[in-house]
């Protein structure tokens, strides 16, 4: 008797329930494939660059004329005129103010009658000695009265010069009674008016003179050993940003001021008609770097087993490590490094608390994992 085996075919209902065990499988695969996939980090890096050679000093200041002149009156006396205003510009012998005269002119009216009556004694001596002359001759008075004549004649004659010398004094303090420019130039400051009661030698007008020009610049006591005399310097000028000459440092000042603690540098400027008094101008003079510290954001500086360390990047695994460095201040900018770093590094700006050693990062501008999408981390 031949027995028949039953054979059953899978149902639908079984493909369906092996397609979900093979759609599970492979998403679980995935998943783990992707929790196993490398994370980039992104940073913020900055790069070291060389020390420069050499850097620049600037400071600014005013233009000034090389001389200025305070004028005063040589004798004193109440202002009844100004003549100038600040501005103007003055010749030799214009006048510049004028005081009240009338005590000077008076006093020359007696300087010339006390010489009027000097040369009336002159003249009388002299007849009395060329009398005493003649009766010493005819032996008729002693020689004692001939000497006390001419003694008294020599007198006359001391006295006129005496009187014609207190005349011509006189006639100058009316001459003085007018304040004249002795030299052309501008007149840059008023520090007496009409009224005012002025004593001899009290300034009245200041003019600076034609000719010369220079800047005054403040130097710190920490740069003032980079400003010698004759040393080239750049001067630029704040109305114009093409307006550039060569001045060279006339003088320095032997000392500080006593509120600013900085020294007075004067630098001369060539002859050049754009460059007008007052004018704001900036002094640049290059001196040598003996600085070679290097300066890093403050961010970038993070501790490790009690030593200030930074974050390097190498470039070519692209993966970061701890480097210790020596700190030499602390700036407004920054960290000061002395050691540790050199040209060309790459030093990790932001994020420290989150490096590790070995730990890979995506450097800024550089393309993610999907570079299909053509995302860039900025």
């Amino acid at each position: 008797m031949i027995s028949l085996k039953t054979v059953r075919l899978p149902s639908v209902a079984s493909f369906a329930l092996l397609g979900a065990v093979s759609l599970v499988v492979s998403g679980c695969s995935e998943e783990k494939k992707a929790e196993t996939k490398e994370i980039l980090r992104p940073v913020k890096v900055v790069e070291i660059t060389k020390a420069g050679e050499t850097r620049a000093l600037d400071y600014s200041g005013a233009v000034k004329a090389r001389v200025e002149m305070n004028l005063g009156f040589r004798v004193a006396g109440k202002i009844t005129e100004r003549r100038v205003n600040i501005g103007d510009r003055v010749q030799p012998g214009d006048v510049i103010a004028r005081i009240d005269a009338t005590d000077y002119e008076l006093a020359t009216k007696t300087a010339e009658a006390n010489l009027a009556a000097a040369e009336k004694g002159v003249g009388t001596a002299d007849l009395a000695n060329k009398r005493a002359q003649q009766l010493f001759d005819k032996s008729v008075t002693a020689k004692s009265q001939l000497e006390q004549a001419s003694l008294s004649y020599d007198q006359a004659v001391s006295t006129r010069d005496a009187a014609r010398s207190s005349l011509d004094q006189a006639r100058n303090q009316v001459s003085y009674a007018e304040l004249k420019a002795d030299q052309s130039g501008i007149v840059t400051a008023i520090s007496a008016d009409t009224g005012a009661v002025v004593a001899a030698g009290t300034p009245v007008a200041t003019v600076a003179l034609d000719g010369e020009k220079e800047v005054q610049i403040a130097v710190p006591e920490n740069d003032i050993a980079e400003f010698k005399p004759g040393k080239t310097v750049k001067a630029s000028f704040w109305s114009s940003a093409k307006l550039v000459l060569d001045g060279k440092v006339r003088e320095v000042s032997g000392s500080a001021d006593a509120q600013s603690r900085t020294f007075a540098v004067r630098v001369s400027l060539p002859n050049d008609d754009r460059v007008l008094l007052g004018m704001t101008a900036t002094i640049e003079a290059s001196v040598g770097n003996a600085n070679t510290d290097v300066a890093i954001p403050l961010a970038a500086l993070a501790e490790k087993d009690g030593k200030k360390i930074v974050w390097v990047v190498d470039r070519d695994q692209q993966t970061v490590s701890a480097r210790d460095v020596t700190v030499a201040d602390f700036t407004g900018d920054g960290v000061s490094i002395s050691d540790g770093l050199k040209t060309g590094d790459l030093v990790v700006a932001a994020g420290t608390q989150f490096m590790t050693d070995n730990l890979k990062v995506k450097l800024p501008g550089q393309q993610s994992a999907s570079a299909e999408t053509g995302d860039v981390v900025r």
